[in-house]
């Protein structure tokens, strides 16, 4: 059910005075604006909706049924950053473009040593993501690919100059020979969880496989409705519920437990899976609003779209726009 703005505008406040020290509580991994729902039925009523890991009177006791006369409802369910990691020895062939646009696979060329509880044993992996879109630098005229930092970074280890490939090392790319571009740019903050590649190769497009041309940018509204197009997931669509979502993610080795506010959620049945992060979200004119990162199958969470060209310092391009496809220098 989508509310009108000055109700949401109304409750934020009261849902923000609470989000972190509900966030504090063991169990609790996020917390929301939506519907309430009693018995399994929606009541039509606002709330602040609290997300747990497992829902059992314990849970419950830790929130209370109702904040400034808000009414609380907890639901449960987990969330994962969405990139997927494997084995190199248990890599698969995947589709191969010849030129590059969003949708498609990525991943860096170097392998991540990960341990328990992150994998099952210690060993050394490759990490897979999604090409959202082709971005620019501002005030330049350089083509770069836009991912998710988890992607393109995977832990603390990361540097600009790491090497990127398509397909994806998990796909059966190759960690030379496939080689794409280089991590030039990376943000985790608060709200943002992305980063730029600069492309080495002049075959790249200014749109989404099987979505079309990328034509601008715009802010996701509620009741919009979004479609994506990711390496693992393909093409789906949902409809975006909230713009107030705060989640805990884990991502990892060196990176550990962190927490992304004002987050896009799409409440829509594997809207996408691991290996879709880091495509974009487009609204029915073809713009970008939002970088999905993360969820579970039964939602999807994507950064707003401004805050992440904003903190990468770029802006996306478009066929004939700003930033129109030009190699690198020297590729």
């Amino acid at each position: 059910m989508a509310y009108a703005d000055d109700e949401r505008a109304a409750v934020r406040p009261i849902k923000k005075l609470v989000e972190d020290d509900f966030l504090s509580r063991p169990g609790v991994v996020g917390v929301d604006l939506g519907e309430k729902t009693a018995g399994g039925r929606a009541t039509g009523r606002l709330a602040i909706v609290v997300y747990v890991r497992r829902k059992g009177p314990a849970a419950q006791f830790a929130i209370p049924p109702e904040v400034l006369g808000v009414p609380t409802d907890v639901v449960e369910d987990t969330f994962w950053p969405h990139h997927t990691i494997a084995s190199p020895e248990g890599v698969s062939g995947a589709e191969r473009h010849e030129s590059l646009a969003g949708g498609i696979g990525i991943g860096p060329s170097r392998a991540v040593r990960l341990v328990p509880p992150d994998v099952p044993e210690v060993d050394d992996y490759v990490v897979a993501g999604t090409l959202g879109a082709l971005v620019t630098p501002r005030g330049r005229h350089i083509v770069m690919a836009l991912t998710s930092f988890h992607v393109a970074c995977v832990d603390d280890a990361w540097a600009v100059g790491d090497p990127m490939v398509h397909p994806s090392r998990v796909d059966g790319g190759h960690p030379v020979h496939d080689r794409v571009g280089a991590l030039a740019r990376a943000a985790l903050s608060a709200r943002v969880d992305a980063a730029a590649i600069t492309l080495t190769t002049p075959r790249a497009r200014a749109e989404v496989v099987g979505l079309g041309a990328v034509t601008g940018q715009a802010r996701a509204r509620v009741g919009d409705r979004v479609r994506k197009r990711g390496r693992t997931t393909a093409v789906t669509e949902g409809v975006v519920a909230s713009t107030d979502a705060v989640i805990t993610l884990d991502f990892g080795v060196g990176l550990g437990v962190r927490r992304l506010y004002d987050q896009i959620r799409i409440e829509t049945p594997r809207f996408a899976d691991h290996g879709d992060s880091g495509a974009v979200l487009l609204d029915d004119a073809n713009r970008v609003v939002g970088l999905y990162c993360a969820g579970s199958p039964d939602r999807g969470f994507a950064n707003p779209i401004g805050p992440v060209l904003d903190q990468l310092d770029v802006e996306l391009i478009t066929p004939g726009g700003c930033g129109t496809p030009t190699p690198a220098p020297g590729a």
